[in-house]
């Protein structure tokens, strides 16, 4: 089960800092200097959790898995997100493996992880030898348990929202309720870390106004989006501004996305886990049915 790269013993990190002076050990079993298969460990107590259970896009087969040598899977519990990056492993280590422990998910996260995983099976251009699993592996339902908030020991873990643990609200989901508390350990992507972005309402309007300049020559715009989340978002800024600009509404606006398309249901079943301006609009109109995009099967 050896993955490309440093082996994962050699990122061990030990640590003397709950208030107590208990010993907490963290091993990224991947993303650890890397970007991708994102899959950390953690002991205290004798417990050992694995936070997320990623696959690394830029390999296939088992290269793309985490480092699940340097860990006894009979003694571990999960705690897992769903993009692929997160979960994309999760299959194959609860089929694959010795597991037997439990895997902790919200109740949106097993809505759409299905979804995600029956996709990236179908979509996934690799020979059967490098296939790491099928749809028959993607439903562990007997071994998950649901949550909206878990503590760990001492230790404090958010799964407040959606998609993901974030501090500024966007279009449609909200930002992450952060708990009242100090962590002894706080444990983060940082994918971005090194970037800083503009402001969301410039961006927005740098989009708007690109789309605007090249539809109103005689132009077309494609744009390729990350089909959760992300199209969501881009979807209602797009079907808004055609609201507001009559002289647009003569200018078609699709989406060719399945998957986006499935999602969608996810996310107005969940409506209470949207952000404020989504829940008041849904009292009166679903903003996901748009009034200037339409679906176009691909």
């Amino acid at each position: 089960m050896a993955s490309v790269g440093r082996p994962a013993a050699s990122l061990k990190r030990t640590f003397h800092t709950t208030s107590d002076g208990d010993e907490v050990v963290i091993t990224p079993l991947g993303a650890g200097s890397e970007v991708g298969r994102s899959c950390v460990i953690m002991t205290f107590k004798g417990k050992t959790v694995m936070f997320d259970c990623g696959i690394h896009p830029g390999f296939t087969g088992m290269a793309g898995l985490p480092y699940f040598d340097d860990i006894d899977p009979t003694k571990v519990d999960v705690l897992s997100s769903f993009h692929l990056d997160h979960a994309a492993s999760l299959p194959y280590f609860l089929e694959k493996t010795t597991f037997s422990g439990r895997v902790f998910m919200t109740h949106a996260t097993k809505a759409i992880y299905k979804l995600l995983l029956s996709d990236y099976v179908k979509v996934s251009k690799v020979s059967a030898d490098d296939m790491l699993f099928d749809e028959q592996d993607i439903t562990p339902w007997k071994k998950l348990r649901l949550l909206t908030f878990i503590r760990l020991w001492k230790l404090m873990v958010c799964t407040s929202g959606v998609i993901q643990l974030v501090i500024e609200e966007d279009r449609h989901l909200r930002a992450a309720d952060i708990p009242q508390f100090s962590p002894d350990i706080c444990i983060i992507e940082s994918t971005y870390g090194v970037q800083t972005h503009q402001p969301r309402n410039v961006r927005e309007r740098l989009f708007t106004e690109a789309i605007h300049s090249t539809v109103s020559q005689g132009g077309r715009v494609l744009i390729p989006a990350y089909a959760l989340s992300r199209a969501q978002e881009l979807l209602l800024i797009l079907d808004e501004y055609w609201s507001n600009h009559p002289e647009l509404q003569n200018v078609p606006i699709y989406y060719a996305s399945p998957l986006a398309k499935r999602c969608m249901a996810v996310y107005q079943t969940y409506i209470n886990s949207m952000n404020d301006r989504i829940r008041n609009q849904f009292e009166s109109s679903n903003p996901f049915d748009f009034k200037h995009i339409s679906y176009e099967k691909s």
